[in-house]
């Protein structure tokens, strides 16, 4: 599966902000990079405060992507390829400008008001007004927002302006479904990646536990993921489903429970065809407090064992899983995972593509993955970042600090390491103005330095490019599926800290598979090799030794 942020693939007119005829006009390149099915970010009208995560309108296109019309054609045309298409389904919350919510907050006795989840405020010894509760928002910030007009709060777990719809009532659930779900289904769409899958049913919205005792406000994903009626909605929402055919992948943060992840993706439940874990891009952080965590030395002891858990989900059970280092919500993996220095950025690239192809599950590439694209430069200050949660989070440390320039440069870097703007920079199609992005003289988001040496039409014209590996990882893939696809994992040696190796089997069949995630040779361990013949290494020529970055896929029959 490959996925597309519109705002950043390509821009078709030129207005600097990429749009739905750009993601047609690209399709071929998509189609021969060896994919299946493309996964569309929000496309939906929205203010664009959390870019598109924030719908005011589900049955609308944001304008500056197209028309209706533009997506028929889309759906149109990758079908016509043989590919399938899915699309985001952002329903734990609206945007406050969606017409649910304007009616919801006109008054307490409007038909809508039970469509999202109000309450009263709290007070404290002192007769101060509080939150409901204490949970912090995703965004900073408390997740309630009091409202004047009618003198309650509600709840937002995101953005203030992302209210959270109140999936208790029935009449907004079956609004939900209609709007969002079906209006798509019956355009041609074949699925939906959805967004905060496990977020629907929120329990009684009792106080987090204090985990900060500094702090009133308290992480809280926990308390609010996973709830007691989950279940019942996603067994609501597969009805819907089982008149189309169609594929899910929801977003299943804070569930570290093996047998809770199985209960949403098990073949026995019907509810998910699988879930996003977000074990391995968590890696050195955490979801809610992305900033406030430093990666440790031995973060790959980290990687490995959280590889590991979402490898095993799928051995002996009946459930699926997904295999991914990017998306829209994280810093690019070279970056983060390999080294982005110039002369260990291809390796690096090469390596991380033929792990991702040699696990099991469905594989997940991000746009610009495919191409070896890296984080923005430390050059670039707070002011070019777009995304509301960094900002939110530089401008916290600010206000706790009093404007600490150390506080301040620590908190940019940061930032500038695991933002979720580092992934949405546009796409790097040539050497070209803006990278052959847009030709305006303003993109809406600053193409990343150093697109002259990372661009799609450059690696197209080099057979050792990252591209040109990604299309081999990916045939090879499919003609080994049985035991890269299915196989079951095992792991080895998980105390190192220099190299991951391990395991793939199918029946009789075994691959092995070792990474060096180092700038040194490392020796390749030979007792688990014996009897193997190399597959496919991501060096040209493979020595002895592991190179710098290198990975290397040895078969057994």
């Amino acid at each position: 599966m490959y996925q597309i942020y519109p705002a950043s693939f390509k821009d078709s007119n030129n207005d600097g902000m990429g749009d739905i005829a750009g993601i047609t006009s690209k399709l071929d390149y998509i189609e021969a990079l060896g994919v299946d099915i493309i996964w569309l970010s929000p496309h939906y009208d929205s203010p664009q405060v959390d870019m598109g995560y924030d719908v005011s309108d589900y049955e609308k296109v944001y304008p500056p992507y197209g028309r209706l019309g533009d997506m028929d054609n889309l759906i149109e045309e990758t079908h016509a390829r043989g590919m399938r298409i899915i699309v985001d389904l952002v329903i734990n919350h609206t945007s406050s400008e969606h017409a649910w919510f304007q009616e919801s907050r006109s008054s307490k006795t409007n038909p809508k008001r039970d469509w999202y989840i109000w309450r009263p405020a709290r007070y404290d010894e002192n007769g101060q007004r509080m939150p409901p509760n204490n949970w912090r928002s995703m965004f900073c910030g408390s997740a309630w927002t009091w409202d004047e007009q009618t003198q309650e709060y509600y709840l937002h777990l995101f953005a203030t302006e992302q209210p959270d719809l109140n999936w208790e009532s029935q009449e907004a659930r079956k609004a939900i479904y209609e709007s969002s779900m079906e209006f798509w289904l019956r355009k041609g769409v074949d699925g939906f990646r959805i967004d905060c899958v496990n977020m629907y049913s929120k329990g009684r919205l009792d106080d987090a536990p204090v985990i900060d005792s500094k702090e009133f406000l308290q992480d809280a994903g926990l308390i609010f993921c996973n709830g007691p009626r989950m279940h019942e909605y996603l067994d609501e929402m597969s009805e819907v489903l089982s008149k189309y055919d169609t594929m899910t992948v929801g977003e299943c943060p804070f569930t570290p429970d093996r047998d809770q992840v199985l209960s949403y993706v098990s073949a026995d439940v019907n509810r998910l065809n699988m879930v996003f874990q977000f074990d391995v891009v968590e890696t050195g952080t955490s979801h809610a407090g992305k900033f406030r965590h430093v990666p440790p030395s031995d973060w790959l002891l980290q990687f490995k064992a959280a590889v590991t858990r979402t490898q095993q989900l799928i051995n002996d059970t009946n459930g699926w899983t997904t295999t991914y280092l990017e998306n829209h919500d994280w810093s690019r993996s070279i970056s983060r995972f390999g080294s982005d220095a110039p002369e260990y950025r291809e390796a690096s690239g090469k390596m991380l593509a033929l792990m991702l192809a040699s696990l099991s599950g469905t594989l997940f590439i991000y746009q610009g993955q495919e191409i070896g694209m890296i984080n923005a430069p430390s050059s670039w200050s707070i002011d070019e970042f777009k995304d509301l949660d960094a900002k939110n989070y530089y401008n916290e440390v600010r206000e706790q600090t009093a404007g600490d320039p150390d506080a301040l440069q620590a908190a940019l870097e940061r930032i500038q390491f695991i933002a979720r703007d580092n992934a949405r920079t546009p796409m790097q199609w040539n050497a070209k103005r803006n990278a052959g992005f847009s030709e305006s003289a303003e993109p809406w988001m600053r193409v990343i330095e150093g697109y002259e040496m990372i661009n799609a039409e450059a690696q197209e014209q080099d057979k050792e490019s990252v591209l040109w590996f990604w299309r081999r990882m990916l045939k090879l893939r499919k003609e080994h599926a049985d035991v890269l696809v299915y196989g079951s994992f095992e792991p080895f040696n998980l105390e190192g800290e220099e190299t991951f190796c391990f395991s793939k089997t199918w029946k009789d069949k075994q691959a092995i598979v070792v990474l060096n995630f180092t700038k040194r040779e490392q020796t390749v361990a030979s007792e688990q090799l014996h009897g193997a013949e190399l597959l496919v290494s991501s060096v040209a020529k493979p020595v002895n030794n592991l190179a710098a970055f290198e990975g290397r896929i040895y078969l057994k029959k």
